[in-house]
């Protein structure tokens, strides 16, 4: 056996280590057995009936409340009426997470931007709107589009730290948000020991927005992890994407041609307001599931040991399990119901941030050393995926692979080390994802 093939074994084994962290840490393993966690593309974008064909986890539904009506929020489009901006980037949630159902990623991109100062510490950038009469300040987000030209943000050419994120999946988020944080901290933990010092994840501690003030936990929504809990992203989402202030996040980023009053996000008949149906939208999606017809085969099998075998599965973790039901999550805000707690999700992501040499620059929630750090992408529903990377700039997987380096670098040279049919197995094999 050469050296190449008694480093893959290695890395073979810390992959599957790593891949059993969250299962080990979780608290209680022993007293309740876990069970799969339900998978499919179960929630189609309907112009007429909306919510109709659509099949929840079976996550308890408030009185009054049903998945239907959830997801029905969550296509609900905003107008000048009803709220909608000054400054935002789509008008309905499902704008922008909707492929190839509700609820999942998209070929959007939205402006992160900024610059350093004299420190080289990052910055958040100062738009000037309104004929120089206004600035917008305090977020790194820009927003593309305005409800009126005095409002429209155009970035100045002295805000030269810029980027372009592309909108993440939401699909299983709620299996996401019922991990431990002990689990993901645990993952965090072993990836150097793993990968000779290479690797080290890195969990920050973000503000749950919903729970009494300083209540923090592992942020795993977003790039850069800045949400913790899923009602805690919706909410920021809603006031960032479209400019719809609501209980947790009250204030707009501007008030230039504002005509309604905050917040604009207020309860329905039964007592929900929108981003309450989002995070119930969102909890009870089902994960992403593997394309049936490829699981099993031979080559697919053998990318799969391909994958692990290059320290792919080091980041991209295969395997974490949710909470026992009726834990307590968020600082009390949140208990993990029967339909999300002991289950066994397959993300293939670690949910931590890494420097893999494409870092955006931009701090968000996390120590200046994050600048330059990026949530790692998890793997499911890949194959319904055009474009990859933080930035959507990789038209192809090999691409994608190519642009790693950093914390990264020996899985991409362990890859541009395979044989061209090796290469033809993970490449199969992450089209079955």
């Amino acid at each position: 056996m050469n050296v190449t093939r008694v480093a893959s074994f290695a890395c073979l084994l810390a992959g599957a280590a790593i891949a059993l962290v969250g299962i080990a840490k979780q608290p209680d393993v022993g007293k309740t057995k876990a069970t799969e966690a339900p998978a499919g593309f179960e929630t189609p974008l309907l112009q007429q009936n909306p919510g109709s064909q659509s099949v929840s986890n079976g996550i308890p539904e408030p009185t009054g409340d049903t998945f239907a009506l959830d997801q029905q929020n969550f296509e609900q489009r905003e107008g000048n009426d009803s709220g909608l901006g000054p400054v935002y980037n789509a008008t309905a949630c499902a704008d922008c997470h909707q492929n190839p159902v509700t609820g999942g990623p998209s070929q959007i991109t939205e402006i992160r931007a900024g610059h350093k100062d004299a420190n080289g510490n990052f910055v958040n950038p100062t738009v000037t709107i309104n004929d120089g009469a206004d600035t917008i300040t305090g977020r790194s987000i820009v927003n593309d589009r305005a409800i009126c030209p005095q409002a429209q943000e155009v970035l100045p050419d002295k805000e030269n730290v810029r980027a372009l994120r592309a909108v993440l999946n939401t699909l299983g988020d709620g299996f996401v948000e019922a991990v431990d944080d002990a689990t993901l901290q645990a993952v965090a933990d072993a990836q150097p020991g793993q990968s000779n010092g290479q690797i080290h994840g890195e969990t920050v501690q973000v503000q749950i927005l919903e729970a009494p003030k300083g209540t923090t936990r592992v942020g795993r929504f977003g790039w850069k992890d800045q949400h913790g809990s899923v009602l805690s992203f919706s909410a920021d989402a809603y006031v960032n994407e479209m400019g719809i202030t609501n209980r947790l996040r009250m204030t707009d980023a501007t008030t230039v041609c504002k005509t309604t009053t905050d917040p604009e996000d207020t309860p329905d008949t039964i007592g929900m307001a929108g981003i309450d149906h989002f995070a119930q939208f969102i909890r009870g999606t089902l994960v992403p599931p593997r394309d049936r017809a490829l699981i099993g085969t031979r080559d697919v099998v053998a990318g799969h040991a391909l994958f692990e075998s290059a320290g792919c599965s080091t980041c991209h973790v295969e395997t974490l399990r949710t909470v026992p039901s009726g834990t307590v999550l968020n600082g009390g805000m949140f208990t993990v119901p029967d339909a999300l707690g002991d289950k066994i999700i397959h993300p293939f992501g670690d949910y931590l941030l890494h420097d893999i040499g494409t870092g955006d620059g931009i701090v968000q929630g996390g120590p200046p050393d994050t600048a330059n750090k990026l949530r790692t992408v998890p793997l499911w529903g890949l194959r319904a995926r055009a474009r990859f990377m933080h930035d959507l700039k990789s038209f192809s997987t090999t691409n994608a692979i190519n642009r790693h380096a950093r914390e990264a670098s020996a899985a991409q040279q362990a890859f541009k080390a395979m044989t061209p049919k090796e290469k033809e197995q993970l490449l199969l094999f992450l089209k079955s994802l």
